[in-house]
């Protein structure tokens, strides 16, 4: 043999063809005998029925270097109040609007949406954001609580609670606020631009307001003359008022027929018409400041004043879950009042005459105001959309889609989900199926999204021993960003929210220590006593 051959022979690979595994009686290669993903297969083998999940710690790229190629990018951003756990993968789900428009520039507007069924855990939610917002410096401001859920964390954090309701506390809707002190010290510090928007504002705000009770007590808007009317009278009214007035000033303003009012009735020198064109303004304006279904809530002078310095809660539980109209009233006064201070207090730290202060408006039971009578849709947009400034955070709470939609009129319901549509996040708790064609149309969902949302608004299981079960749902919500996958988040409750009662939400529920069944329990009284 040559040198060539001999040395390419011992060069070369020899490949050895693999033995096969001799066919079966129907002609086919049988598998190869070895363990699957989960195991060895067969009696014995031990295959694992459930992959457990492994447990993922959170690090900075610096501490996780060395653990190089087990680590992976966080699947939520760490920016904003620690609301809990992701549902898969146990990482650390931070989130609130503020965080996220100011600090990180995920969303486009510092506002959200939340949507879920009772009792599943939205206030909670929102007590943990502004709780933690509070602990970097923004105000909370919740600005009609009717349960009164949120008095005690307020309470806690040295802030404001302003009671309303029939004998408790009263709002007076022709009150400017703090706007005309305002405004005087902008002139004293040659700021006269922005003193003629203060006033302007209040002034906004203030006619809204009264457009909104008359609204509200007719179930159906004032029209365009009597609106009209209104501007001018409430002019009229800061020209001859030298305190604050109240409604009874307004009505005495129209019952007296001054020159200016009677140009925009347009009653060419007639008092006849004049007083045809707003006899049903003055009657409606007379139940106003005489009670009738709304009270006397807004017919005397502002009991509290807000301040601008604090977290603040306008407590309306005393009202009674019967009176719609008057609930809805009183919240859309307390969003006035709260939004026309945020604007009073951002136009002084324009002017470098306060410092900077950032709020966090919360707006719930927003459905409550939006049925309350045809126009109030306008109503609600216009105080939205009256805030300019920069620095205030928005949340607003609703149950579902469906209570929305649920207004009269075509354009209403458009409005109504651009409430949703506009919101930089959706955040959506257990749902019913009903709700995902509704959903699905203001915010992109994929099908397992919505299946997740329908899991959540199951009942808990049946427990015959009275155990307190909860629902599976609770606590459970998802963070949606436009067409961003959802963040599945599970809330975690420190402590202190545990044991001191911040998140108790059905204190009226609890059984008492004796019952009247008990023995031992003392007698009632007869009729006519007192207990």
């Amino acid at each position: 043999m040559a040198f060539k051959d001999l040395l390419t022979s011992m060069t070369a690979k020899t490949v050895m063809p693999a033995k096969k595994a001799p066919k079966d009686k129907t002609g086919k290669q049988p598998r190869e005998a070895g363990p699957g993903a989960r195991g060895w297969s067969g009696r014995g083998g031990g295959m694992a029925q459930l992959v457990p999940t492994v447990k993922e710690y959170r690090g900075t790229t610096v501490q996780v270097c060395g653990l190089w190629p087990f680590s992976s990018g966080a699947s939520s951003p760490m920016i904003g109040v620690p609301l809990g756990r992701h549902e898969e993968t146990q990482a650390t789900v931070c989130c609130d609007p503020i965080s996220w428009f100011q600090r990180a520039r995920l969303i486009s507007n510092p506002s959200a949406f939340i949507l879920g069924k009772p009792g599943l855990g939205k206030s909670t939610l929102v007590r943990r954001m502004f709780l933690g917002l509070a602990a970097q410096g923004v105000n909370p401001l919740v600005l009609g609580d009717l349960k009164g859920e949120h008095v005690k964390a307020v309470e806690a954090l040295g802030g404001q609670v302003i009671k309303l309701g029939r004998g408790v506390g009263y709002l007076n809707i022709l009150d400017p606020g703090q706007a005309v002190e305002v405004a005087q010290l902008l002139e004293d510090h040659g700021r006269h631009d922005a003193a003629t928007r203060v006033r302007a504002d209040a002034h906004g705000r203030r006619l809204n307001m009264v457009v909104s009770l008359i609204t509200i007590s007719r179930n159906s808007p004032p029209t365009d003359q009597e609106q009209t009317i209104l501007d001018r009278a409430l002019r009229v009214l800061d020209d001859r008022s030298d305190g604050i007035p109240v409604l009874k000033d307004l009505l005495d303003v129209i019952v007296s027929a001054p020159d200016e009012l009677r140009q925009v009735a347009l009653d060419r020198g007639d008092m006849t018409i004049y007083l045809q064109e707003t006899r049903a303004l003055e009657a409606t304006l007379l139940g106003l400041t005489g009670g009738g279904k709304l009270g006397e809530i807004f017919s005397r002078q502002t009991t509290s004043p807000m301040k601008r310095d604090r977290a603040v809660v306008f407590d309306v539980s005393s009202i009674d879950e019967t009176e719609t109209d008057l609930q809805a009233a009183v919240l859309l006064a307390c969003w006035s009042y709260g939004f026309g201070t945020v604007n009073v207090a951002n136009t002084l730290a324009d002017a470098g005459l306060e410092p900077r202060r950032n709020y966090f408006v919360v707006l719930d039971e927003l459905w409550r105001a939006l049925r309350s009578g045809k126009g109030m849709v306008d109503r609600v947009d216009a105080l939205t959309r009256l805030n300019r400034s920069v620095g205030v955070g928005q949340i607003m709470i609703s149950h579902t889609m469906s209570d929305l939609l649920a207004l009269p009129a075509e354009e209403e319901r458009m409005k109504a989900r651009g409430f949703v549509e506009r919101s930089g996040m959706v955040i959506c708790g257990g749902l019913p199926a009903s709700e995902m064609p509704l959903l699905t149309s203001a915010i992109p969902l994929s099908r397992q999204e919505q299946q997740k949302l329908i899991s959540w608004q199951d009942p808990p299981a049946w427990d015959s021993r009275g155990l307190d079960v909860e629902p599976p749902g609770r606590g459970k919500f998802l963070i949606k960003v436009g067409g961003r996958p959802g963040i599945p988040v599970q809330i975690g409750l420190t402590s202190i929210e545990k044991n001191d009662g911040l998140n108790d939400t059905d204190t009226r529920w609890h059984v008492p220590a004796k019952t009247l069944m008990d023995p031992a329990a003392p007698a009632l009284p007869a009729k006519g006593g007192s207990l």
